[in-house]
């Protein structure tokens, strides 16, 4: 690895994908190798879904192009160059004349606790239905025999 490694274009998904097999003839590691150098980086990368990955025209998650950059010895601003090109191409330029329209401060939205409680308030109240039925109906509740104290049978006993 003599030569600089090839930089992340920014321009469409087809060639990011090339510059991406281009970062792995430069690394000179298999796809095995790949592997392993990712995990040894704290990233997951299976041989398979790496080969997948720049077999295709489409634009890999950028969790893929993480550890694919660092598994191919990538790090820092570099890494970072590559996963803000990634970025870049999923989401599109930002036009440089566009200002924000809301300058109005953050504001810090609830989590929807609520809709939690009301799931199990809802299975909660399904038990207690079927645990009543499931009562109802081992005591005979919807049961139409009336206990018969005479037959025409009983007799002849």
């Amino acid at each position: 690895m003599t030569t600089a490694p090839p930089t992340p274009p920014d321009t469409d998904a087809v060639a990011y994908v090339a510059a991406l097999r281009r970062l792995k003839v430069w690394s000179g590691l298999s796809y095995r190798r790949l592997e392993r150098r990712a995990a040894d980086a704290g990233h997951c990368l299976p041989y398979s879904t790496a080969a997948t990955m720049l077999g295709r025209e489409r634009l890999p998650r950028a969790e893929l192009v993480a550890a694919f950059v660092a598994a191919c010895g990538i790090r820092g601003a570099e890494a970072q160059a590559w996963l803000d090109a990634r970025t870049g191409i999923a989401c599109g330029p930002v036009p440089a004349d566009v200002t924000p329209t809301n300058t109005s401060p953050p504001v810090a939205v609830p989590a929807r606790a609520g809709r939690g409680r009301r799931r199990w308030a809802l299975v909660g109240a399904a038990a207690v239905v079927t645990a009543l039925l499931g009562g109802a109906t081992a005591s005979g509740v919807f049961t139409d025999d009336e206990e018969v104290l005479r037959t025409p049978t009983s007799l002849r006993l």
